[in-house]
């Protein structure tokens, strides 16, 4: 159905970009399959979501490849109320700028139905390429974790993301390699704190 596909907000860099979909399964397969920590999740780019002692509000998280030998993104929770809410900072380890909040809300429209919705806040206004690049991933995210939890499989574009990264995990920077993100040092804001001076 039409109205289930993915919608996206216009906004730019620096503003609120707000996707929505509706997955055909109830809140808590929705939730359980969003928040694992335990395998490649081929909805956010084909990364594990590394924590040290779990998803919590306060705990440090990492987004790692699935080899653990790098680290894309850092950040920390900012709120975990299961099964309906979950935020966090968002900072690339590729590129010198703030972090962005990054907000996923689930909403039971039915039995067997949930509203999922990702909320993209404080994209790098600096950095148009990195928020129109945030942009498009919102849109990669609810695709593919609807047709991860409606199907068992990605999307097309999340398998074909398994296999580019594959292929291409020798050319990732040197500055991402997980040894220079361990937990507790370098979240997003403290990276950002560190940078500023």
């Amino acid at each position: 159905m039409a109205k289930d596909r993915p919608k996206a907000g216009t906004a730019g860099p620096g503003d609120k970009q707000v996707f929505r979909v509706v997955i055909d399964a109830p809140v808590e397969t929705v939730w359980s399959t969003l928040v694992k920590t335990d395998a490649v999740l081929p909805f956010f780019f084909g990364a594990v979501c590394d924590t040290e002692v779990g998803l919590s509000a306060g705990a440090a998280m990492r987004m790692v490849t699935a080899d653990r030998k790098h680290a894309s993104v850092v950040g920390r929770v900012l709120e975990f109320a299961p099964p309906h809410r979950y935020s966090h900072t968002m900072g690339f380890t590729a590129y010198d700028e703030e972090p962005a909040t990054v907000s996923y809300m689930l909403k039971e429209v039915g039995p067997t139905r949930t509203e999922f919705t990702l909320e993209l806040t404080r994209l790098p206004a600096a950095s148009p390429k990195t928020g129109k690049s945030m942009a498009q991933g919102g849109k990669f995210i609810v695709e593919n974790l609807k047709a991860l939890v409606e199907t068992g499989q990605p999307a097309f574009s999340g398998r074909m993301v398994g296999v580019v990264n594959t292929l291409t995990g020798w050319m990732t920077p040197k500055a991402c390699r997980i040894e220079n993100w361990p937990f507790g040092r370098m979240t997003g804001e403290e990276a950002a704190a560190r940078r500023n001076g």
